[in-house]
């Protein structure tokens, strides 16, 4: 079985050494309370709660999976008195208001544990995860009633919560949906349909789930402008709170998937199910963009997972496994071979999910500054600009680090050789559940497409153009007076380039639509190669810092510094090959013709 250990010291010198979290909670209300010594509590808890009880949990849980019967789905041994752990602890409401029985900490505190949790065991994460968008959902577009119903259980953990949007005919292209939503007398609706690829749309942890669901009402206008947004609980609510009867929703099968088998995947049917609007009609698909958001934000945290445990559960066996001889002389003489890890290709697997990992955490955790003014902006304006500016990050941390995850694990299977195919040591496993990260919450080419084409292109570059002035900035500064001035280089030089290449794509796709598709893929993967060149350029400069003042464990610092070289070197310059084909000729992919595709 896999290994765990909470990376404490890194969460640790990225929030307090490179981003300075403590000056960034000055800065809101929530943040009073987000002492250094409550953050260093919380994330002990965190650390200890997913390393003893979910890490032992996380095998358990792909070997016997979910069962189903007769509607009803039974979680794998050990999950559900983990989550009965969860809410004793008061962990679900850490992060939401007080007056729904919440602790009112910073949205970004809760990262920490949504990190944790998702590393050590990511299916069981998924059921308190999902939750955490629709508590968001319903906080933002619920009425004061609806919040008062559906948020004090929510924040408790005793109720959970999921996103019911695909259908059969439609995944992504929710403008086909067919699902109904029909009014009743009293104001509340009738809905009918089937969703399918419900996450934790049914099991055995709480007494109830609240089932936020896309449908349509009668006369709605075509397409998504047509879609309107409800509350369907599984046990319907009485005025008071209690629980009433069974609401006529029920799961028609679970899913038999490639991971992530300690969750179930449902088809979630609803047969006039009892359900209530949520925010305006016709307007459903905007609000389900806040659950949509929190959900894409949180598959960014499985890609930092992802590499997180490949790493960890690769570094021991490439110690401990003798093979071969190095190529630069003999390293263990005592045994029949040298440690695998003096063989540049394994260090060159475990470097890359090292840095991945590493920078992957950096990107998140920076990105997670502006929920936090989200939340606690004190005006409309200020709200809207920190949900733009994490918009505009969200299809990159979503596309590129579960698609730099799914690499590490894939690496880190093969650091193991043939063992790393065989269930035994759980590497598999590992690149398994990561595997549907580039998948669902939008496929990686869909992120491609909204990143160059709504926050890009029709933003009229703006959001753009001041996420290249921040690496400008950044990138002249350290040129100037910084202590890796080499990384702040190649920092301007990179995002010169992509300056470059996005205008010509642009200019093209005014000729042929089909260039910015084209061209899509490559636009996101440069972005993300060089937005964590950014972060990588900024650890550095703190490593540096620390190094030549003699503060703290130089051996840390200076594992950084090697791992940013490494980045710099080895990594970084993929973008010049994602640049190269972003300026390719469209023809090269749509000039094909469909009946020449089946010539073989």
């Amino acid at each position: 079985m896999t290994i765990f250990k909470a990376p404490v010291r890194d969460i640790d010198f990225v929030l307090n050494e490179v981003l300075d979290y403590q000056n960034h909670y000055k800065t809101i209300s929530a943040g009073a309370e987000a002492t250094p010594d409550m953050v260093e509590a919380i994330t002990a808890e965190a650390a200890k709660f997913a390393e003893e009880v979910l890490a032992p949990l996380n095998k358990v849980g792909d070997e016997e999976g979910c069962t189903w019967n007769d509607s009803e789905v039974t979680t794998p041994t050990g999950f559900k008195e983990a989550y009965q752990m969860w809410v004793d602890g008061g962990w679900q409401g850490l992060s939401h208001p007080t007056e729904y029985g919440g602790q009112g900490l910073p949205m970004s505190l809760g990262l920490i544990k949504s990190e944790l949790i998702g590393t050590a065991n990511w299916s069981w994460g998924m059921y308190p995860g999902l939750s955490l968008g629709a508590m968001n959902t319903v906080y933002v577009h619920g009425t004061e009633e609806q919040k008062n119903q559906y948020m004090p259980k929510l924040c408790e953990g005793t109720w959970t919560g999921t996103m019911c949007l695909t259908e059969a005919h439609c995944g992504s292209d929710l403008g086909q949906m067919k699902s109904k939503a029909e009014l009743n007398e009293d104001g509340s609706y009738r809905l009918t349909g089937s969703k399918i690829f419900i996450s934790a749309g049914e099991h055995d942890l709480t007494e109830n789930i609240i089932h936020i669901v896309l449908a349509r009402t009668p006369g709605a206008p075509e397409g998504t402008k047509g879609i309107s947004l409800f509350i369907v609980p599984k046990v319907n609510v009485n005025a008071d709170g209690t629980l009433g009867e069974r609401n006529n929703v029920k799961c028609g099968s679970i899913e038999h998937k490639m991971g992530i088998h300690g969750n179930s995947t449902c088809v979630i049917n609803f047969d006039e199910a009892t359900g209530y609007l949520l925010g305006k009609e016709n307007e459903g698909l905007n609000a389900m963009f806040t659950f949509m958001n929190t959900a894409r934000i949180g598959t960014a945290i499985q890609g930092l997972a992802a590499s997180e445990l490949a790493y960890q559960n690769a570094l021991p066996y490439a110690m401990d496994r003798y093979s071969m001889r190095s190529l630069s002389g003999t390293k263990n003489p005592d045994k029949p071979g040298d440690a695998i890890i003096h063989h540049p290709d394994v260090r060159r697997m475990l470097l890359t999910a090292k840095a991945f990992a590493e920078g992957g955490r950096a990107m998140i955790y920076d990105a997670a500054k502006y929920s936090d003014h989200m939340v606690q902006a004190d005006t409309q304006a200020e709200r809207d600009a920190a949900e733009n500016e994490l918009g505009f990050l969200t299809p990159i941390l979503k596309a590129f680090l579960t698609e730099t995850g799914l690499e590490s694990a894939s690496n880190a299977m093969q650091v193991f050789g043939g063992h790393g195919y065989i269930k035994e040591h759980g590497m598999e496993q590992i690149y398994r559940d990561a595997r549907i990260s580039t998948l669902y919450e939008g496929t990686t080419g869909i992120q491609a497409m909204d990143l160059i084409g709504r926050k890009v292109v029709l933003d009229g570059f703006k959001l753009y153009g001041g996420f290249c002035k921040k690496l400008y900035k950044f990138g002249f500064k350290n040129l100037i007076g910084g202590k890796r001035r080499g990384y702040s280089a190649k920092l301007i030089g990179y995002t010169l380039a992509w300056n470059w290449h996005t205008v010509k794509m642009v200019a093209r796709a005014s000729k042929n639509r089909d260039a910015v598709g084209a061209a899509s893929y490559d636009f996101l993967m440069y972005s993300g190669y060089l937005s964590m060149a950014y972060y990588w350029a900024r650890m550095a400069e703190v490593a540096a810092t620390k190094l030549a003042s003699g503060e703290g464990d130089p051996a840390f610092y200076q594992a950084k510094l090697e791992t940013a070289e490494f980045y710099f070197s080895r990594l970084l310059p993929r973008a010049k090959a994602h640049g190269g084909s972003m300026g390719s000729s469209t023809d090269s992919v749509m000039g094909m013709d469909l009946e020449r595709f089946t010539v073989r």
